[in-house]
């Protein structure tokens, strides 16, 4: 694996035959990972990381295996990436015992990192029912798992919900970043979708600090790849996903390039909703959308691309405007 500060790609939600309703084995989904060309993949079997060993043996130069666990309570459904050796997560409370939040801390305390898992998933105790507040990303995209579409309703609405949250976030001067990940159970569902993390080396601290503070993307497939980036007439470098401009009250310009999403369609957001959709070229090749906003406007900016389908392809968490 190509070292240094680059984009890393992976799926932080993957399950084996250990984990209820999965049939891969660690080896299996290990060499799909491989496969599929990710960079890391998080184990989060249900309710243990006593496994975590057999997955450790099988990772290599070219593939990072994060120890974590999917805490599956009465109410809802959380992601512990990043655990410390043997450490293993409570998940026997709901909502009623205000428990959650000891064991987030729990987590935290080691070094890892807290997401809240598929918020609507619609089967009993896949609903998320906890507050947001505490956890450290949400993760509004998640996979196809009993589903033969990648982009499902409960996607559509997760997407929503955090895109209102993260309005009002930002103005208090902290917010949840977006997460996508595969939740892989079945043959064939890995990395679909994953997301890609900007970090200086591809260690399990580094890839946590870019998710924790959100610069990273969500790619429905690795042959998707974007740049996302917004810059001033008076500014030296221009600020990435996660990252913050400061405007100085001058106009701001937003470019979005985007590659691999045939006659796809970019949407941009804002406090004040979609504010600017474009098309892309229908070869798929590079297609380049500028948008001109400031941050009297808005404190953030956001992108999606849209297959013809409707289907997502990709989406960023905001670059900051101040």
């Amino acid at each position: 694996m190509r070292a240094g500060r680059r984009w890393y790609r992976g799926d932080c939600h993957v399950h084996s035959l250990r984990s209820q309703g999965a049939d891969q084995t660690p080896a299996q989904l290990v060499a799909a990972a491989r496969a599929a060309g990710l960079d890391f993949i998080a184990v989060t079997e249900h309710n243990t990381a006593a496994a975590y060993d057999e997955w450790r043996a099988l990772a290599g130069d070219d593939l990072l295996v994060i120890p974590g666990q999917e805490v599956v309570t009465g109410t809802g459904h959380w992601l512990a990436l990043g655990l410390a050796p043997g450490q293993e997560v409570e998940w026997r409370y709901g909502v009623r015992d205000d428990a959650v939040h000891r064991h987030l801390d729990e987590v935290r305390r080691s070094g890892g990192l807290c997401v809240a898992a598929h918020p609507y998933a619609p089967y009993p105790s896949g609903t998320f029912m906890y507050p947001y507040e505490g956890f450290d990303a949400v993760e509004v995209w998640n996979g196809q798992w009993t589903s033969d579409l990648p982009w499902n309703a409960d996607n559509e609405a997760a997407l929503a919900e955090w895109g209102r949250t993260l309005a009002h976030d930002v103005h208090r001067g902290s917010w949840r970043p977006a997460i996508g990940n595969s939740d892989a159970h079945l043959e064939g569902q890995l990395g679909t979708p994953h997301t890609v993390a900007l970090a200086d080396e591809p260690s399990t601290p580094a890839l946590l600090t870019a998710l924790r503070t959100g610069r990273t993307w969500i790619a429905a497939a690795t042959t998707i790849d974007l740049t996302f980036e917004a810059h001033t007439a008076v500014s030296s470098t221009p600020a990435g996903i996660g990252e913050r401009l400061e405007t100085g009250g001058e106009p701001v310009v937003v470019q979005l390039e985007v590659h691999g999403v045939p006659s796809g369609t970019v949407t941009f957001h804002t406090e004040r909703g979609t504010t600017h959709r474009a098309p892309l070229p229908a070869d798929g090749g590079p297609g380049v959308v500028e948008w001109r906003t400031s941050a009297a406007e808005s404190p953030f900016v956001r992108a999606e691309i849209r297959h013809p389908t409707g289907h997502m392809a990709a989406l960023t968490n905001p670059i900051l405007l101040r």
